[in-house]
């Protein structure tokens, strides 16, 4: 395994899991390549994906937008090449963005980084 990576850890669920416990939204989603957990981007107005790293020590990162590949690394500020993971390699395509649906305010915009 390389190191902040564990290729076999699948994702947490389809959505930011901080989110959807509280009823929140998200812009884009990002996966910790290290455990799975599915957290929300910096632009989203919670930014769980970062707090995990924080919160962890957990590293790496790649987009959970279908389409993106892309690893970013936190530790040390750069994007890092990595192995594909467990599927799903991405949130579900008919998932808003800005999404949940149902839960993003008419004003979401105003609420981005």
């Amino acid at each position: 395994m390389t190191a902040g990576i564990d290729p076999e850890a699948g994702p947490s669920g389809t959505g930011c899991k901080e989110c959807d416990n509280a009823g929140g939204w998200w812009v884009h989603l990002r996966r910790c390549a290290q455990c799975g957990h599915i957290g929300c981007c910096d632009s989203s107005p919670a930014q769980h994906a970062t707090a995990h790293y924080e919160a962890t020590g957990h590293p790496v990162v790649q987009s959970f937008e279908p389409g993106e590949d892309w690893f970013w690394d936190y530790s040390r500020s750069v994007g890092v090449p990595g192995p594909r993971l467990a599927d799903p390699q991405s949130r579900p395509d008919e998932q808003t963005v800005p999404g949940p649906v149902d839960r993003v305010p008419d004003d979401w915009r105003d609420h981005v980084h």
